[in-house]
């Protein structure tokens, strides 16, 4: 009965706020909210907000940045996967893209943020030997008019993104089948994954794409820290008018809201146009017997441009954990003249709460989302269900853009008397949370042979004890990473912990954006490494625990 109902359930918890929330969000975008003294629909906020200064400039910012971070990525996801099948790239980044991903968003920003200031390291690596620089140039390359840096950023963490969810596609297609076979023709093994894998490949990517549109057209904490500001982005706008102590600007932040929606929308129509004229162009290419015209050109730009990518995000790590401990550092002296631990004595004390806030609401939305997808699963393999039913109703609260609903959803708590607080963070989390453990522990569950489960019913074993002793145990490791990257997406969130706890519930992530305009970059750099640090551990718990508990019996190793 319990595993019957927990399909519904999850679909109940991921559908119903996100319908509640777009509906709160629609009604005072048009006027209509009593509590405010909207008591009729009228137009006035949309005219209040079309008169912004700059309002178009946002909204082109927000709609170009979602499209060119995606083509990047997606170009760069795919090139490597051409050039680097079953290389020793290959396996050593396989093992990467899950450490990767679970870098929080704010913790890229601030490190790419060091990494490409004017006074950052790269310019102080190569001054004044290579450049003659004695000063930070005048530049403005952090939070640039054209969003360039936003844009850098966000192709620093959804490459790993589109990598993962690549790889856990990539199993259903048996690629080196496909490639071997068109390598016998005399194609070269680059342009055979890009003619006979990428076609079928694409389709089963298709929406963790348009998740990863959707989410760099309406970022916040990473625009915060890397995107422009005069104007911002949209999404930022909207979080300042929501914020405003005039309260009547709800109105019109609901508006901007409505506004982020549609831009995302228009984003998503725009991508899927380009795949039908991609779809109908290539048709030429596909069949016009080509070999090997171009694959140099994939072999090196996809060893070369994932490597880049990987090499960047370790040396905005490594910049963090440098001005975390730097004293005195002249420019452009490409190290520190002292080591201090000062930072980390000052501001330890003051985030205590923000890190049993960051643990416990992490923690305990890891562990709901962790029962309802085994449940969900388990139900499925029990009944043999067909892998993608409904799966699409997972990527809707990662399809919505946050800053569309979670006003409404605010706003709808508040109607039924419900405060900001601990527990409605939760609730929030569990909307992404959800997904990704999903999308993280389902292939594995399904890859698992059955025959393990039918051997003990076989021998009496009653269904609920074979799962017990059965199959959660060799699935114990797949299923601690699971947790592990869902985890590390609660620590990541800030638009759903700023709004749903009011202010009053604050955590890693919150306290480091809140510094991220004039705060002192020393500090800075502590909080985003205590941001960065907690998923490490969860990671790190992950792969430790499931090598303690088959010590003895390597050879029943559980699934990878």
């Amino acid at each position: 009965m319990l595993l019957r109902l927990a399909p519904w359930v999850m679909i109940a918890l991921l559908t119903a706020p996100l319908a509640a929330g777009l509906l709160m969000v629609l009604l005072p975008a048009f006027g209509y909210l009593p509590v405010l003294g909207g008591d009729t629909f009228h137009l006035e906020a949309w005219q209040a907000l079309w008169a912004r200064a700059g309002l178009h400039r946002s909204i082109l910012l927000s709609y170009f940045s979602g499209l060119i971070t995606t083509l990047v990525a997606l170009f760069i996801v795919v090139l490597f996967l051409a050039a680097n099948q079953g290389t020793w790239l290959d396996r050593a980044i396989r093992r990467m893209v899950s450490p990767l991903l679970a870098i929080p968003h704010a913790a890229v920003a601030f490190g790419l943020a060091f990494l490409i200031a004017p006074s950052g390291l790269l310019v102080r690596w190569l001054s004044p030997g290579l450049t003659g620089w004695e000063r930070p140039p005048d530049l403005l390359i952090v939070n640039d008019p054209l969003g360039l840096a936003l844009m850098a950023g966000l192709v620093l963490k959804e490459v790993p993104f589109l990598l993962l969810m690549s790889l856990a596609a990539l199993a259903q297609l048996h690629p080196e089948r496909r490639v071997t076979l068109a390598r016998s023709l005399g194609y070269a093994p680059g342009i055979a994954w890009l003619k006979c894998v990428f076609p079928a490949l694409y389709p089963l990517i298709r929406l963790p794409v348009y998740a990863v549109i959707a989410y760099a057209t309406s970022v916040v904490d990473m625009a915060l820290i890397l995107g422009p500001t005069l104007p911002p982005t949209l999404s930022v706008s909207i979080i300042t008018w929501f914020n405003d102590p005039d309260l009547n600007r709800r109105f019109m932040a609901s508006a901007g809201a409505v506004l982020q929606l549609g831009v995302t929308l228009a984003a998503l129509l725009t991508w899927w146009l380009g795949e039908q004229a991609v779809k109908h162009l290539s048709q030429r290419w596909l069949v016009s017997g080509s070999r090997l015209s171009g694959s140099a050109a994939i072999a090196f730009g996809g060893r070369a441009l994932l490597s880049t990518v990987t090499l960047l995000a370790i040396s905005a790590l490594a910049g963090l954990t440098l001005f975390s401990v730097a004293g005195f550092w002249r420019f452009p002296d490409a190290l520190p003249g002292t080591f201090t631990l000062d930072h980390w004595q000052r501001i330890l004390p003051s985030v205590t709460t923000p890190l049993i806030n960051t643990l416990s609401i992490g923690l305990t939305a890891t562990m709901i989302a962790a029962f309802l997808v085994v449940a969900t699963l388990e139900h499925a393999a029990r009944h043999h269900l067909p892998a993608r039913r409904a799966q699409w109703l997972l990527y809707l609260p990662l399809i919505v853009p946050q800053v569309a609903f979670l006003f409404g959803l605010v706003v709808a708590a508040e109607s039924v008397g419900i405060r900001p607080q601990h527990a409605l963070v939760v609730a929030a989390h569990l909307l992404f949370v959800v997904p990704y453990l999903y999308l993280s522990l389902s292939e594995a569950y399904r890859r698992l042979d059955p025959r393990w489960v039918q051997v003990a019913l076989s021998l009496g074993v009653p269904p609920w004890r074979a799962f017990w002793q059965i199959r959660l145990p060799l699935l114990l490791a797949p299923l601690l990473t699971a947790c592990a990257v869902s985890l590390a997406v609660s620590i990541g969130q800030y638009l759903p912990t700023l709004l749903l706890g009011g202010g009053r519930v604050p955590t890693i992530t919150t306290e480091a954006v809140a510094m991220a305009s004039g705060g002192n970059r020393r500090l800075i750099a502590v909080l985003a490494l205590l941001q960065a640090l907690l998923p490490f551990i969860g990671f790190s718990l992950a792969l430790l625990i499931p090598r303690l508990v088959w010590a003895k019996r390597r050879q029943m190793r559980g699934a990878a």
